[in-house]
């Protein structure tokens, strides 16, 4: 997607695509946050609930939705029709939640679906797919519409793996995707680094493909009493260690966005099989 900014013409959203192999590491509670913090650095900020059929970005943020993408991709409503204000001004589009037929769409569906997204990207900076977790055919789609994969994972050997599952899977559908990596509820840097090290070199050995280290979010009480509270934990005026954390990834990614033509992200920061750093020297948070 091209990115050339023409005078008193919005360029489209970048669309980043936040997804997971394994349940559980906290995709859609880090898309919310990430989603407010990067509004509140002054950007007009969208999130797609992509997960069709099980979609809960609305019950995070305490929204109550009276139409949901179902009615998009059945044709009845459009994008602007069903979307939501939430907070920090973050355009919310929500997804149905317990509606098995939308595990999997079809050609038409698809086709809204696309022309929705486009409609929604027209009018901001930035829109965050939240994914459905796994491998499915329609997650593949959805990264599929994402200018950059961002994957959550955790320090837990199951969520290590299917990480790199999910990198794979996204590699052999488009090899020059730009692909980052985060790592979710861990103590400290040190062990976020110890993870991504994991991933980055199987995937340099074993795909050639080079990962960008997006961080890491460490462990917090304040998460979880943010969730239960159905609001984001980057919203308030107080900062604990973990909103510090998205902050800190929202403040790295709104930076990777190019001023002009080119491709994202702008500025890269990797690290390859071959290296020796874990790129996290300079990304601290806690």
């Amino acid at each position: 997607m091209s990115l050339t900014r023409t005078a008193g013409v919005r360029p489209p959203a970048t669309r980043i695509a936040i997804t997971s192999g394994k349940g559980g590491v906290g995709k859609t509670s880090l898309t919310v946050n990430l989603a407010v913090a990067m509004a509140r650095l002054g950007h007009q900020v969208g999130i797609v609930d992509a997960d069709f059929a099980l979609g809960n970005v609305d019950v995070r943020l305490g929204l109550t939705p009276d139409q949901h993408l179902g009615a998009v991709l059945a044709g009845s409503r459009t994008v602007e029709q069903v979307t939501l204000d939430g907070p920090s001004g973050v355009q919310v589009i929500p997804a149905a939640s317990g509606a098995r037929a939308l595990t999997t769409l079809g050609e038409a569906q698809w086709a809204r679906l696309v022309t929705g997204v486009n409609e929604a990207a027209r009018k901001l900076d930035f829109l965050l797919f939240d994914t459905a977790t796994g491998i499915s055919p329609a997650v593949l789609d959805v990264i599929g519409l994402a200018d950059y994969a961002l994957v959550v994972t955790a320090n837990d050997p199951a969520a290590v793996v299917d990480a790199y599952a999910v990198i794979k899977l996204i590699s052999a559908a488009d090899a020059a995707k730009p692909i980052g990596v985060v790592v979710n509820s861990v103590r400290d840097a040190d062990e976020a680094g110890v993870v991504f090290r994991q991933i980055a070199l199987a995937a340099d050995r074993f795909l050639g493909r080079t990962l960008r280290d997006d961080g890491h979010v460490v462990e917090d009480r304040s998460i979880r009493d943010a969730g239960l509270a159905q609001m984001p934990v980057v919203g308030g005026d107080v900062v604990g260690p973990a909103a510090a954390c998205i902050r800190r990834l929202a403040t790295r990614l709104v930076a990777s966005r190019p001023s002009g033509a080119g491709p994202w992200p702008a500025r890269p920061v990797t690290v390859t099989g071959t290296g020796t750093g874990t790129g996290m020297e300079a990304f601290r948070c806690a």
